[in-house]
């Protein structure tokens, strides 16, 4: 029994007529013909009744077409499965992250996924999460790595919490501790000069939010800089700095922590939610999880950072979050980025 057999014998089924079922096939009316009774001698069973002009199905025809329905579906299931598995020789990923997530957590998944799919071009958009949002909704992206909740609700967008991370304070080693004690209060941030981002930053606004919530509007010494700019200008000892945990570990400076109840950020992963991406994204999709996963598993994620409450990944490689969007169980405090 071939495919093709079930193939021609779904077609006269369908159309009951041999002739127009050669013309769906795009095989002469002969050729299928004799196919059709190949497949009657093999199955032992005639599977038509053959009457001029009225073709109907005979018991043993009515008992096939199902079955042979089924394993078309699946064999051009299978067929398309590898297709896509064969496609990820070559293609591209378009992946937008914040610059934090550029430079601490981004880089090792891409490795991995680099050396799993080679063939695959991945480019990197560098911008904060409300750019990226919008880069995102125009299609110019994949995936985004944001930093939730984002601000008013998008539906165009589907979201899920990945990481939670720490925010801390960093210091020239070569000055005095901000404070005396081990960590420091956001009380403690008033009249105190502030490296600050330049605006537009996630972490400029987060930094601003947080002082004006705790009372008083922040002093800054130095303003409009990167990640990187920002570390140089506290290691000069123009002043100190909030940033994520995540980059602060990498950095020669002192890190101070928040007292409890702490500064947080919640990392996500966001696309469109009306466009599946392409089978190369939702596979750095899953190299990014289970980066997440077994790092957790084996300890090795960055001080201050762990998995969002209840991330996993399911089979399809979508994010799952027990119910969650990129709230933190802490009192509501201003986002991050």
């Amino acid at each position: 029994m071939q495919l093709q057999q079930l193939a021609y014998f779904v077609a006269v089924a369908e159309t009951k007529h041999f002739t127009r079922a050669a013309a769906r096939v795009h095989v002469a009316q002969p050729s299928l013909s004799a196919q059709i009774r190949a497949l009657e001698t093999e199955l032992g069973s005639p599977l038509f009744n053959r009457a001029r002009g009225n073709i109907t199905l005979t018991a043993a025809g009515e008992a096939l077409l199902p079955l042979a329905r089924k394993i078309l579906a699946d064999a051009d299931m299978a067929r398309r499965e590898v297709q896509e598995l064969t496609d990820l020789r070559r293609g591209t990923v378009r992946i937008g992250a914040t610059p934090s997530l550029c430079t601490g957590m981004l880089p090792e998944v891409l490795r991995l996924f680099r050396q799993r799919y080679p063939g695959i071009q991945l480019l990197v958009e560098e911008g904060g999460s409300r750019d990226l949002v919008g880069e995102l909704a125009v299609g110019a992206l994949d995936l985004a790595l944001i930093i939730l909740p984002l601000q008013g609700s998008d539906p165009a967008l589907a979201t899920a919490p990945l990481l939670r991370e720490d925010l801390v304070v960093i210091s020239s080693p070569d000055g005095p501790p901000p404070v005396r004690g081990a960590r420091m209060a956001v009380e403690d941030l008033r009249d105190r000069p502030l490296v600050m981002f330049r605006r537009g930053y996630d972490l400029r606004d987060f930094t601003v939010g947080a002082c004006r919530t705790a009372g008083f509007e922040p002093t800054f010494a130095i303003e409009g800089g990167e990640m990187d700019a920002v570390c140089g200008f506290v290691m000069a000892g123009l002043g100190i700095a909030v940033i994520p945990s995540m980059v602060a570990f990498r950095q020669p400076l002192r890190t101070t922590p928040f007292a409890e109840p702490g500064l947080h950020r919640t990392i996500g992963l966001a696309h469109r939610r009306d466009v599946e991406p392409p089978r190369a994204a939702r596979e750095l999709r899953a190299t990014l999880v289970d980066f997440v996963a077994n790092a957790a598993a084996a300890d090795m994620l960055p001080p201050g950072v762990r998995p969002a409450p209840g991330v996993r990944r399911g089979a399809d490689g979508q994010l799952w979050t027990a119910g969650l969007d990129g709230l933190t169980a802490d009192p509501p405090a201003p986002r991050a980025g």
